[in-house]
């Protein structure tokens, strides 16, 4: 168990994630990673007839779902003894686990690496500098490619002395994490009705944590379903478990989400049912939760919520389905806002008429 084991390593201690009353202290930056709010989204659940929540990532110090996976990455790697004092953190990531990561190297006094795909917000990119990391775009290429943006950060570290590659996509630290928070705070928050579980994967971690912790509560009776944007192979891969995984084609404007492959975090979890949310419905979900919920975020976590509703309508009215708000909107404000970005992906007739208010 990755957070019950040493937790201190020399430096501030850092308390477990637990459930805590609205009066406790945390522990410096570090110790309030995690115990997000559960939000019952009212106007979908009126709509459908059944009770959905998101978990509000957003809400987290670091403004992402990923201030976890970082957190629960750092911590192994210093009792492991892998990363020492002054030490040099290195990812590849889409942004949001780099500003985690950043976020809690400035707390424990590293410095921090991150190569990224030059195809993300530039919002990503200006906040991690201003984070003081050192941040290395380069060309989006298949994971295949050894110019891919992973590949280029574990050489990197492995060049550079006192450099760790925290691997947040096959490290299973990240999963691990999401097995000892997100999962049990789901589940407590919900007094255990938890009917399903569903939301989008990058590096797995998320969905291979949360998954395994609430089948085993339930004793297998959540469902537990993937949702996969268009471009990625995860949906086909779980429908047609042993076929043959073809090359990665297509794209969408979510971020951070989606795979060419089954990553180490992702193998053997318990997933009962795999969904594809395309662009359109993510995008038109942006503007209806900014409309009728009040809530801003980004098109990955609109597709979670798309897909919430979805495994909602197949399961018996009154149930419970749960999934996670990534982040907010603020992180893709130049491109899910601005018109002429929406227009030219061919979005805008998706988005309804009366929601044109909020693009600029």
């Amino acid at each position: 168990m990755l957070l019950r084991r040493l937790y201190t390593t020399g430096r501030a201690s850092v308390p477990r994630l637990t459930a805590k009353s609205s009066e406790s202290v945390a522990a410096g930056m570090v110790g309030s990673i995690g115990n997000t709010p559960l939000i019952h989204l009212e106007s979908l659940s009126r709509r459908v007839g059944r009770q959905i929540f998101g978990k509000a990532e957003q809400m987290s110090v670091g403004g992402s779902v990923k201030d976890r996976a970082a957190l629960g990455l750092i911590v192994d790697a210093e009792e492991k003894g892998l990363l020492k004092p002054g030490g040099v953190v290195v990812e590849g990531t889409a942004g949001n686990t780099g500003i985690g990561l950043a976020h809690i190297c400035l707390a424990r006094g590293y410095k921090c690496v991150i190569f990224m795909p030059d195809t993300q917000s530039q919002e990503k990119i200006d906040l991690l500098r201003s984070l003081g990391c050192d941040v290395r775009p380069v060309p989006a290429v298949a994971y295949e490619d050894p110019q891919n943006y992973n590949h280029q950060a574990q050489r990197f570290a492995e060049e550079t002395p006192g450099a760790y590659w925290t691997n947040q996509f096959d490290n299973l630290a990240n999963r691990a994490i999401h097995y000892e928070t997100t999962g049990p705070e789901i589940w407590h928050q919900l007094d255990g009705k938890v009917d399903g579980f569903v939301c989008a994967t990058g590096t797995g971690g998320t969905l291979a944590g949360v998954s395994r912790y609430l089948k085993e509560k339930s004793d297998g009776a959540t469902q537990i379903w993937l949702a996969d944007p268009p471009g990625s192979v995860l949906k086909d891969v779980f429908t047609n478990p042993g076929a043959e995984i073809g090359p990665r084609s297509g794209s969408s404007i979510t971020e951070g989400i989606g795979q060419g492959r089954v990553t180490n975090n992702l193998a053997d979890s318990p997933i009962d049912k795999a969904i594809r949310v395309d662009d359109e419905e993510s995008i038109a979900m942006v503007f209806d939760l900014l409309a009728n919920e009040g809530i801003s975020v980004g098109s990955s976590s609109a597709l979670n919520v798309v897909a919430a509703i979805k495994m909602a309508q197949a399961l018996p009215e009154g149930s419970s389905v749960a999934t996670v708000i990534c982040d907010s909107a603020a992180r893709y404000q130049s491109r899910l806002f601005n018109r002429a970005w929406i227009e030219a992906k061919g979005l805008l007739d998706a988005i309804p008429e009366e929601h044109h208010k909020f693009l600029s």
